[in-house]
């Protein structure tokens, strides 16, 4: 199993979440909330108002978003659905446990008690570069004052 942290449209609540929870796809298991230890830019970007984390530490907010234990079938859709490597990258961010709701074994424990997990995130370093000037954001809600509502792949 492998941890995911989703800050976007695959949280409880948006429009994405059908997918971490449709077990054809794999297995995702919630385990908490967190936010990132750097602070990185969410942005609200493109034509479909897509929420892209850009991958520059230092630069933004601690974004808030969940802690998901997912397998090598829902990684896998994951990266399809991502459109890894291309349109997002996977890489191992470090993500603090604001929430734990996680059970497992003496690693899971530790990990939480410490405050701080190894998470993959799906960030980009392929983007615009006049999206770094776009608002930045600490958490996403596909209907949030921001008014910038996403728009599902089956509707575009």
């Amino acid at each position: 199993m492998a941890r995911v942290f989703v800050y976007g449209t695959l949280k409880k609540g948006q429009p994405n979440y059908k997918h971490m929870i449709n077990t054809a796809k794999g297995l995702a298991k919630f385990q908490g909330r967190g936010r990132t230890v750097e602070k990185y830019p969410l942005v609200i970007a493109g034509k479909y108002n897509v929420p892209y984390m850009l991958n520059i530490p230092g630069t933004g907010h601690h974004v808030a978003g969940e802690i998901y234990s997912v397998d090598d079938q829902m990684l896998q859709f994951l990266d399809e659905f991502e459109g890894c490597p291309d349109m997002y990258q996977r890489t191992l961010m470090r993500i603090e446990v604001v929430e734990w709701e996680g059970k497992g074994g003496a690693g899971e424990a530790r990990a939480a008690a410490e405050g701080i997990v190894e998470c993959f995130v799906y960030s980009t370093t392929t983007y615009p570069p006049e999206w770094v000037g776009l608002p930045y954001h600490d958490s996403y809600d596909s209907s949030g004052k921001h008014g910038l509502s996403y728009v599902l792949r089956e509707s575009r």
